[in-house]
C-alpha cells in the first residue's frame, strides 16, 4: 500500500511517484485550469487517479459535488452510470468519461427493456433501483436508493404494493431480511463482490483472530454471515477510521484500501481474497481508466457522456424522490 503526504495544492502525491507519473499529474492541474474543470473520482479508482481528484467518493456524492462546482466540464473518472449520474443531476455541463468502456457487469444486468417489459406484466409493482443501474433503468423506477440509505427507502416504500428490488440480487437479499419486506429480486450481482472466497477469509480470520471482517452489502449471502460490519463504501471507510480495531479484513473492491491507508495509516489492511489466484478483487471496469486516458480526455473534451432529454427528466425524477425520502 502507497503511503502519501499533501503537496502545496492540498492534494496528495504518492511518494513513489515515478517521472512519467508526474508529468501526467502535472499536464492534468494545467488542464483542469484551463478548461475550467472538476475531476471527480470513485473510491475503486487507481491511487493515482484519485490522487489527482478534486472530489473522491462515491457515485451519488460525486454527483452532488459536481452540482456544487463551478466547473464548466466535469471528468468522471469512475465507469458509464456514474457519469450519467452526473449529467442526470447536472444537464447543463458537459460530462465525459475517460473510457467509454468502461461498463458495470450488474447495471448490465438490468437491461432498460427487459425492466420495461416487467412492469407491463406486473403494473402494481413499485420499482426501487439501486443507484449502480443505466439511466434508463433509473427513469423506469419509482424511486432510487444507495447502499447506504436502501434500508430507509425500502421502509418508505408503499406497503400494500409489491416492491420489485433491481438490479443486485445480493443487496436486495440483506435489505429484506433488515426491514421484514418480502421483495421480487432482480437476478443480477457484481462481478468483484462475487468472487470472494469464504474459505479463504476463513482461513485468514483464523490467522488473524483480532481482525474484523468488514463486507460490501453486495457481497453474496454466506459472506455477509462471517462479516462483523457490512456497510456501504463510505461506511466502511468510516468504521476503519473510527473503530478501536487496529486490522480489517476488507471484503470490497480493492481501490478503496488507498483511502483507508491515508486515513487511518497506523491499521492494518488485508484484501479480501478472490477464489482465483487473479487479480479479480479489482473491478476491470474500473481499472480501463488511466491517467494517460484522462489527460487525453480533457484535452480532447471527450468522450462525452449524454442521456437522452425525456430519459434525463424521469431518471432526475427517481433520483429526487430518493433524495426526498432520505
Amino acid at each position: 500500500m502507497k503511503h502519501g503526504l499533501p503537496n502545496d495544492k492540498g492534494k496528495i502525491v504518492n511518494l513513489k511517484t515515478s517521472s512519467h507519473t508526474a508529468d501526467l499529474i502535472e499536464r492534468t492541474q494545467e488542464l483542469k485550469r484551463k478548461k475550467n474543470a472538476v475531476i471527480l473520482a470513485h473510491y475503486y479508482q487507481d491511487p493515482d487517479i484519485q490522487d489527482v481528484a478534486d472530489f473522491i467518493g462515491d457515485s451519488l456524492e460525486l454527483a452532488r459535488a459536481a452540482q456544487k462546482s463551478k466547473a464548466d466540464l466535469i471528468l468522471f473518472a469512475g465507469v458509464h452510470f456514474m457519469a450519467e449520474g452526473a449529467k442526470i443531476l447536472n444537464p447543463s455541463r458537459k460530462v465525459i468519461l475517460p473510457d467509454l468502456r468502461a461498463g458495470c457487469s450488474l447495471s448490465d444486468s438490468c437491461p432498460p427493456e427487459r425492466l420495461a417489459k416487467f412492469k407491463k406484466e406486473n403494473p402494481d409493482h413499485f420499482v426501487i433501483s439501486y443507484i449502480n443501474c443505466s439511466a434508463g433503468v433509473k427513469a423506469l423506477s419509482d424511486v432510487i436508493c444507495t447502499s447506504s440509505n436502501a434500508i430507509k427507502i425500502v421502509e418508505r416504500a408503499p406497503k400494500y404494493r409489491p416492491i420489485l428490488f433491481a438490479p443486485d440480487r445480493n443487496l436486495g437479499r440483506w435489505i429484506a431480511e433488515k426491514t421484514g419486506r418480502e421483495m421480487t429480486l432482480w437476478p443480477g450481482s457484481c462481478i468483484v463482490h462475487e468472487t470472494f472466497s469464504e474459505r479463504k477469509i476463513i482461513e485468514l480470520k483464523v490467522h488473524h483472530p483480532d481482525a474484523e471482517l468488514i463486507a460490501h452489502p453486495e457481497c453474496e449471502e454466506s459472506l455477509l454471515k462471517q462479516a462483523d460490519f457490512i456497510g456501504s463504501t463510505s461506511q466502511l471507510l468510516k468504521h476503519v477510521i473510527e473503530s478501536a480495531k487496529q486490522t480489517f479484513i476488507v471484503a470490497t473492491e480493492a481501490g478503496i484500501l488507498h483511502q483507508m491507508q491515508k486515513r487511518a495509516p497506523t491499521k492494518t489492511l488485508i484484501p479480501a481474497p478472490p477464489n482465483q489466484n487473479c487479480a479479480c478483487n479489482e473491478c476491470p471496469f474500473m481499472k480501463l481508466n488511466t491517467l494517460e486516458k484522462l489527460v487525453h480526455a480533457l484535452e480532447t473534451e471527450g468522450p462525452e457522456v449524454t442521456v437522452p432529454e425525456a430519459v434525463r427528466l424521469q431518471a432526475e425524477r427517481s433520483l429526487r424522490q430518493m433524495m426526498d425520502w432520505s
